[in-house]
């Protein structure tokens, strides 16, 4: 006689299923306290916040402490959407990383924010859409990760999430419920900081603008009577007898040469008011990129300001600019950025100091090495850390910290970038790096 298994019967098999059904009750039940407390903890974060900056550095926190997660990193995109930036970086070599650039085309970040969709990755070895080279800068070893967008609500993305290296385990799914609560509340409030940054500048930006009408009424008449004096020392020189001409002749080119920097500086002065308010006002007009030697650019800005730098007994030097090789640049901005940094540092400098604008070539990474170094005082790490944000910070009295915020958005246009290193009482040195022609400004 056959021996057959004993099965439980249907009334035996109940308490398993009630208990399954308890234990799938119980995980979605923990998982919703999880979400909700994640929503609690980013609204308590963010609530405390207008300021951008702040605001990104406490959600990202904020996520990698509700998901137990070791780095990560937010990337907001720039007015074309053309490139993502990172905004604010922890866990890797933040100083090295936060205002890097990189085409909102590449790696995982860039899927994502083209799609609008939350990705988990659980080793990225094996996706081929993540891009190494950030881990190949910073030395960190991403392991797996999750990327979510951040959103405008029922719009386009406005930047993306990045949270690497769960602590235990892995990503997972729950995961990216949690992190799309966070994202999602995290670009409402980046929104709803730069309508309120927007609503301030708005009026300073009217303002800037009938300043700037004002300012080229009342340059006028300096364009006027330059040109009236110039045809009267024409006029005069010319009429001198033949040993007098040739004397003169020394006196007449510097007097040509006075006339021509005053009509040049007139006309910057009036350009220079349209870029401020097209800055406040988070506007800008196409670059207009031609073949441009950076020595030219250099000499014109020094020339305009040794006079000043003289008076406080400072030397204006160069260094290495005649042997580079053109770039392609728009020239008018770059001028604008460089009389920024000198004219900047001027102030900042003792008597008896100097300030150095120096070039190389960097060959590994076809770009151009430009360096504006001083001697200066130095800045304090507050003020060092808020330049080429709209939070800048001024030690001038009056002052906007405007500048160097336009000096970051030339580097962009030119597809470069630009870091700063200060020490109190030994000086600062701004770096900017820019590409080599071709320029191709959809590429890292």
């Amino acid at each position: 006689m056959s021996t057959y298994p004993a099965y439980p019967t249907t009334a035996e098999s109940f308490p398993n299923r009630r208990q399954s059904s308890r234990r799938n009750d119980d995980r979605r039940l923990l998982q919703r306290e999880r979400e909700l407390e994640a929503a609690r903890r980013i609204c308590e974060a963010l609530s405390q916040h207008v300021d951008i900056d702040k605001l990104v550095e406490r959600a990202l926190r904020t996520a990698l402490e509700v998901v137990g997660a070791e780095a990560g990193s937010v990337l907001l995109a720039d007015r074309d959407a053309k490139h993502l930036v990172f905004r604010h970086v922890i866990g890797v070599k933040a100083d090295q990383l936060r205002g890097t650039v990189m085409s909102s085309d590449l790696g995982i970040a860039g899927v994502v924010f083209k799609s609008g969709k939350p990705l988990v990755i659980s080793d990225v070895k094996q996706d081929g859409r993540h891009f190494p080279y950030i881990d190949e800068l910073t030395g960190y070893r991403t392991r797996d990760m999750i990327v979510a967008p951040l959103k405008r609500w029922e719009g386009e993305p406005i930047g993306v999430l990045e949270i690497l290296n769960k602590r235990e385990g892995r990503l997972d799914e729950d995961d990216i419920s949690i992190l799309t609560i966070v994202s999602a509340l995290t670009a409402t409030m980046i929104e709803q900081a730069r309508l309120f940054q927007d609503s301030k500048l708005a009026e300073v930006a009217r303002l800037l603008g009938d300043i700037g009408h004002d300012l080229k009424n009342m340059l006028q008449p300096v364009v006027s009577g330059t040109c009236l004096l110039k045809a009267e020392l024409d006029e005069h020189f010319g009429s001198l007898p033949p040993p007098g001409a040739k004397k003169g002749e020394a006196t007449h080119d510097r007097c040509n040469d006075a006339i021509g920097m005053v009509q040049r500086t007139t006309e910057r002065i009036h350009d220079r008011v349209k870029v401020i308010a097209d800055c406040v006002k988070g506007l800008s007009a196409p670059p207009q990129f031609a073949p441009c030697k950076v020595a030219g650019v250099v000499e014109s800005v020094l020339q305009t300001l040794r006079v000043l730098a003289a008076q406080k007994g400072l030397s204006l030097r160069t260094e290495g600019l005649e042997a580079l090789p053109p770039i392609m640049a728009d020239e008018r901005r770059l001028y604008n950025a460089f009389y920024n940094l000198v004219n900047n540092a001027i102030p900042e400098v003792p008597p008896g100091g100097s300030i150095t604008v120096r070039g190389q070539l960097e060959p590994a990474t076809a770009m151009v090495l430009l360096s504006v170094a001083d001697t200066g005082r130095g800045m304090p790490p507050d003020i060092r850390d808020s330049l080429f944000t709209a939070q800048a910070i001024s030690r001038k009295v009056g002052g906007t910290g405007l500048g160097t915020k336009i000096v970051k958005d030339v580097v962009d246009a030119h597809g470069g970038q630009i870091t700063v290193d200060s020490k109190e009482g030994v000086g600062t040195t701004f770096v900017i790096r820019l590409p080599l022609p071709p320029l191709d400004l959809s590429s890292t």
